[in-house]
Formats: C-alpha cells, structure tokens, sequence
C-alpha cells in the first residue's frame, strides 16, 4: 500500500514544480530570463503590461512625461493594431516598447506553433506601426514552457520577467497599490509589474495605477533612486539566476 502512495506524492511534487517553474516570475529551470537588477545600483525599472489603452496609456504617458521617467511598456498586438499612435508615441516618447503576444493566452499551454504566432504576429503588429520589432518579450501571466523561451530567442527577443508585483489588476486605490510594491521593494535593481491596460478589455481604467505611479516616483526620488527603461537597467544586471531575491 506504501508504494502507490510514494508514487502518487512524487508525481504530485513533480507537477507543483513544473507549474512553478512555468509560472514563477523568478524560476529559471525552464531557461533563463532577466529579473532584476544589482541592489546596489539604486535604479528602479517601471513596467507596464496590456496596452495600448485609451486613454490610460494617455495618461500614463502625460505622468511620465511631467515626472520625467522613461519606462517600459509589453504591448498586446491586438491593441496594437486597434491605436497604433499610442504605441508610436510611447517610441516617441522615449519608452522602451516589448512584445507581449497577440492575444494574450497562456503560452504554458498552448503548442509551440501556437507560441510562435503569438509572439510572430505581435512583432509584425508593432513592427507595422512604428518600424521598429521589439526585443523585448514578457509572457502573459508570467506563463511559459522551454520552447516559449526558445522561439523568443530565434525572434531576437529577449525574456523579462519581474520581482515587484504590484496586483494593480484588482483596481486597488493608488495608496495600496504604492504600499503593495514597498513590501517587495529592495532597495535598488528593481522590476515593477504594473498594467496600463487589461487583456480581456479594451478602454479599461488605471487611473489608480496612474496615480500610483506618480506615488512610487516621487517616494522613491527622494530616497536617491532613478527610474530607468528596461535595457538601462539590464546594463547594471547580474547574472540571471543569481539575480533573483526572494
């Protein structure tokens, strides 16, 4: 009776590891992604997932813009093709701009000819409208499989995953969504996940996360810090295994 049993638990183990693997923004056995940066280099990358959005996005930018700090946006291609101009003007702008699939789906369980649409059609989507492909590449709900991270690479993206999460996706007011990221905050190299849209909705509202935004910056200014894209910040990165803290 014994064996069965031992059996049944190694699979059960074996199956929580894999889908922490797959999920986990800091694991790294299914390949290596970027996390985060030096703690010492007290910089701080600002991240947004799931535009373009109107008139979020808009916002954000105007926000960014005032506060003078460039971040780094993972763009549906979808809302891509649905307000081009927003994309342009995050370009524009300054702002570093990533691929974060079509539609949206979890890559983790989708085949890899399904990964490799996602992640081809939103080059094009965002190639189409600024000129420029990305080389930046965040999978959905952090959700990805070996062949995810192989068929990012041979499209010349490169992985990014995050260390803050900011749960701004349950519309919180500003203050928490401010307090929830300080919990997690180091002290420097930091990725915040935020959203400046929603993937199952367009035209969603941020304003909270707007306004959190403007928050963190002033907080966090005054303490010595400088917010920076994502590629500024992989400049002072270490190693990507060893850069992940719990």
């Amino acid at each position: 009776m014994l064996g069965p049993l031992i059996g049944a638990g190694a699979v059960a183990t074996a199956v929580g590891a894999a889908a922490y693997q797959s999920m986990s923004p800091w694991a790294q056995a299914f390949g290596s992604t970027f996390v985060s940066g030096r703690t010492s280099s007290k910089r701080i990358a600002l991240t947004y997932d799931d535009g373009p959005n109107d008139p979020h996005t808009l916002r954000l930018l105007e926000v960014l813009e005032k506060d003078g700090v460039r971040a780094t946006f993972f763009v549906i291609g979808r809302y891509v093709e649905r307000r081009p101009d927003i994309v342009r003007d995050l370009l524009q702008a300054g702002h570093a701009v990533g691929n974060h699939t079509f539609t949206h789906p979890n890559l983790a369980v989708a085949s890899p000819v399904q990964n490799q649409i996602q992640l081809e059609e939103c080059q094009r989507a965002v190639q189409d409208a600024t000129g420029e492909a990305p080389k930046l590449f965040r999978p959905p709900f952090g959700a990805r499989l070996p062949y995810t991270l192989r068929i990012a690479r041979s499209l010349g993206l490169e992985p990014i995953m995050w260390n803050v999460t900011s749960y701004d996706w349950r519309t919180p007011p500003a203050a928490k969504i401010v307090k929830t990221c300080e919990r997690q905050m180091r002290g420097g190299g930091d990725v915040i996940l935020m959203h400046d849209g929603d993937h199952e909705k367009f035209g969603a509202d941020r304003w909270q996360t707007v306004v959190a935004t403007h928050l963190l910056i002033e907080s966090w200014r005054e303490k010595g810090y400088e917010f920076v894209t994502i590629p500024e910040l992989m400049g002072t990165a270490v190693s990507r295994p060893s850069s992940v803290v719990g």
